[in-house]
């Protein structure tokens, strides 16, 4: 166990598994190679705990490395029990859950040890959109450990005891841990898209963990996530206030007020998470306004990409709340923009699952269009009466197609209103989108929870078919 961890293997294992329920796969297996020695030293259960429980009766996967067992680093028989647990879980149709506390490669098996990595891979790639993966980083998890939440769905960081990292900080070009610790969990979460939250202790990451394993399918084909809905269908939400806070308003609007949110310190400008509408599972992307996504950012649009395809892979209906008025415009952004508004477009557009969008705000030009419009996919597109729908923002639109007669003008500022109340009410209102067929409905903020829960309801058939292909290339 690692220094600062509060607890062991078992214990971890103990606390996120409904009580009574683990069953241990593999409890004998020790370490086979005889090289330095290595025969001479006893590696109970080769360093790593596997087997299966239940998490609020929904069967469960997990294996939980052992610190106290050379340091939790992974040799051959140590791989093969993950890569064992792996394929039970796909047969099973269950979920995997990693709780990790890694040194790493095993370096007294050397090869051996490389190519147990290499199994660990192949069975996490093979598992993708098969199953849910998770995995939780309670003490160290380095060199090529990292790869694993890499390909997780879902990756959670106690915020002290755990560190995640390709290279150490202290090897990085100019760079040493008092300066910059890179393998913290506060810098990962912020920078690397790949950690879903940051907890004080082990006990909170294990619960979140429960809380999300019982909003998520089993599998891609076995949905037996759906709960009993207490709430009231046709609640009246009080939300005309949250146009730039999505996060409140995706709270308000969802069953007993519960939201799940994915990467919430990465790229806080989009948010992704988890809602429930009449007991049924929803995916949620969503402008943040108040963390300045009335733009679209590089990370913001390749974090709604990544959730979008997860939610696609899983038959998860897909909420998008827009608000949006161009893309962020600095040097470094504009280097990927069009790259990731790209991933993030195939990602709405080639998803087949139930899609509504919902406009609150703002809804300009192609990052409007991105976001889960109408015109790439989106089944049904409401808007709420305020929503402005144009090319642009209308001021800036009216500068550029009467700039002569702005120029020549006594009166700029006095007929730029005037052209700009024009073009607000011909081009940019919600009613003329509607009058398009663009927008489906024109919804009062009140009533948000009850149309939203009916739109899903009516979709919840859909069947849809894509040209056959064996993926996409973006």
């Amino acid at each position: 166990m690692s220094n600062n961890s509060q607890l062991s293997a078992r214990q971890r294992i103990d606390a996120l598994l409904d009580e009574s329920s683990f069953v241990e796969v593999g409890a004998y297996v020790t370490a086979r190679s005889t090289d330095f020695n290595l025969s001479d030293k006893e590696t109970p259960a080769d360093g790593v705990i596997t087997g299966y429980g239940v998490i609020d009766t929904n069967l469960v996967f997990v294996y939980s490395q052992d610190a106290s067992v050379m340091n939790g680093s992974i040799g051959e028989m140590h791989a093969k029990k993950i890569a064992n647990i792996y394929d039970m879980a796909v047969k099973m149709g269950a979920p995997v859950i990693g709780l990790i506390d890694c040194a790493g490669l095993r370096l007294q098996e050397s090869v051996d040890a490389l190519n147990g990595f290499a199994s660990i891979y192949a069975k996490q790639v093979m598992a993708s959109g098969v199953i849910p993966q998770i995995t939780a980083v309670f003490g160290s998890c380095g060199g090529g450990a990292a790869v694993i939440p890499g390909l997780s769905d879902f990756t959670y960081m106690t915020k002290e005891e755990a560190k995640l990292f390709v290279n150490a900080p202290n090897v990085l070009d100019g760079n040493h841990v008092s300066k910059l610790d890179t393998a913290s969990a506060e810098y990962q979460s912020a920078n690397s898209g790949n950690v879903d939250g940051v907890f004080e202790t082990e006990t909170e990451v294990l619960g979140q963990i429960r809380q999300l394993v019982s909003v998520l399918p089993a599998n891609n084909e076995t949905d037996l996530s759906y709960s009993d809905c207490e709430d009231d269908l046709n609640r009246v939400v009080n939300v005309e206030g949250y146009v730039s806070d999505a996060k409140s308003l995706l709270i308000t609007i969802s069953d007993n007020q519960a939201f799940i949110e994915t990467k919430k310190d990465y790229a806080k400008d989009m948010v992704t998470g988890f809602v429930r509408f009449n007991g049924t599972t929803v995916g949620c992307v969503a402008n943040q306004g108040t963390e300045g996504g009335d733009v679209l950012s590089v990370k913001g649009a390749y974090k709604a990409a990544e959730f979008v395809s997860f939610c696609d892979a899983f038959e998860i209906p897909v909420l998008t709340v827009t608000n949006v008025k161009g893309y962020k415009a600095t040097v470094e952004e504009e280097a990927g923009m069009a790259k990731a508004v790209a991933a993030m477009t195939a990602a709405f557009a080639g998803a087949t699952v139930p899609k509504v969008n919902l406009i609150t705000g703002e809804a300009f030009g192609s990052a409007y269009t991105a976001m889960n419009s109408k015109g790439i996919g989106a089944d049904i597109e409401y808007a709420w009466p305020k929503a402005k729908i144009s090319m642009m923002d209308p001021e800036a639109a009216v500068k550029i197609m009467y700039a002569d007669e702005i120029a020549a003008a006594d009166d700029k500022n006095a007929l730029i209103a005037e052209k700009k109340k024009v073009f607000a009410e011909e081009q940019a209102s919600a009613m003329t989108a509607a009058k398009r067929g663009i927008v489906d409905d024109i919804i009062v903020p009140d009533a948000t929870r009850k149309r939203l829960v009916a739109a899903f309801e009516m979709l919840y058939t859909k069947c849809e078919e894509k040209p056959a292909k064996k993926h996409g290339s973006k």
